[in-house]
């Protein structure tokens, strides 16, 4: 392989990392969400907490997870227990692990996209954006047929534990972040991708008709 070849391997595989990483940022920070999913799926009916209260957890939950220097989950109103605490240090991993790689991509990544921008040819985003944007139709797809089977299945690939299913009585929080809650996310996500990967092939064509 030549030297520009790797060059360009490496941009499309750094491009591809950083649209992923991106949206999963993108998603696992949206907060507003959340704050929907709180009157849309009622989840004071579930605690003896006000809205501003359970979000105060929420924000305290989503701290420890994002913030590498925070080592102990502690919430103001919901106890964890040993396997609780266990998952979210296993969650907050993923997170690092996905903010890593969204750091290293960024710069190659862009750089990428203006080098094609600069020659003319972001005509060449389309064929790989076109397979790309088939990837959140079939797990759209998947979701559609069996959401719970595609749940369980998510926990077994990136866990290697049973920690994840919480009990209510030692961890209460699972009560307000239900299952449906968890589906709105991955919707977002893939609605998110999509719209990327359109976006992409829009202006690949506009510049390959201009040709």
């Amino acid at each position: 392989m030549t030297k520009t070849r790797l060059s360009t391997a490496i941009g499309w595989i750094c491009l591809f990392l950083f649209i992923i990483t991106l949206v999963i940022t993108l998603t696992i920070n949206a907060y507003p969400l959340y704050v929907w999913e709180v009157t849309h799926l009622q989840l004071l009916d579930y605690v003896d907490l006000s809205k501003g209260d359970l979000l105060k957890n929420y924000r305290e939950l989503m701290g420890y997870l994002n913030l590498p220097w925070r080592s102990a989950l502690v919430l103001s109103d919901f106890p964890v227990s040993e396997s609780g605490a266990l998952h979210f240090y296993e969650v907050k991993k993923l997170f690092m692990l996905n903010y890593g790689v969204l750091f290293v991509t960024v710069i190659p990544a862009l750089a990428f996209l203006y080098a094609l921008a600069k020659e003319s040819r972001l005509w060449q985003l389309v064929r790989p954006f076109q397979v790309g944007a088939m990837v959140p139709v079939i797990m759209g797809f998947l979701m559609l047929v069996g959401f719970n089977q595609f749940f369980v299945g998510f926990h077994q690939l990136f866990f290697d534990n049973d920690a994840w299913l919480f009990d209510p009585r030692t961890d209460p929080i699972i009560n307000v972040l239900p299952q449906e809650y968890f589906m709105h996310c991955f919707v977002l996500g893939f609605t998110l991708l999509e719209v990327i990967f359109i976006i992409g092939i829009v202006v690949g064509r506009r510049q390959f008709n201009r040709k």
